[in-house]
């Protein structure tokens, strides 16, 4: 998707999680380990984005993880699912994103790339592997390591 404003875009980065291991892409573009995720788009809301994007990049039907959703009753607000946490990283020189870090579960393993969205690869990580992972960043073996802490099973 083109970026809706020159200098800063916000994303979505998915970390989904099926019993006790969670997937990660290689990154076409980046060719570095990520999350699922892009830009939420015009019209959108991060939890619709964070859905979207990850059944078009890897087929996966999910339900995003709502534990830090408040609950007090009817009201005139419509609460959105908050992310587990938020970042603004750097892009280019001249382009930044702010990304809701969300977590969620899928029912099935079974990863079916799009046809826009093909990476070098895709593959579910154990615990263990992601500690042991040379490969994968600070910030990524962070938020893998806490999506399975907050919702494998």
């Amino acid at each position: 998707m083109p970026h809706l404003h020159d200098a800063i875009d916000f994303t979505v980065d998915v970390f989904v999680v099926y019993k006790d291991k969670v997937l990660l892409r290689k990154h076409d573009k980046y060719k570095m380990w990520l999350s699922v995720g892009g830009h939420i788009e015009l019209g959108e809301g991060p939890e619709e984005a964070a859905i979207r994007e990850v059944k078009e990049e890897v087929g996966l039907d999910v339900v995003i993880d709502d534990s830090l959703k408040p609950s007090y009753g009817p009201t005139d607000y419509a609460e959105l699912i908050p992310p587990y946490y938020l970042n603004k990283h750097r892009i280019n020189a001249t382009h930044e994103h702010i990304s809701f870090i969300y977590f969620a579960k899928s029912i099935t393993d079974k990863i079916v790339q799009g046809e826009h969205e093909v990476s070098e690869a895709c593959r579910w990580f154990t615990r263990e592997e992601i500690e042991e992972h040379k490969e994968l960043s600070p910030t990524i073996k962070f938020y893998a390591l806490k999506a399975l802490e907050a919702i494998s099973k």
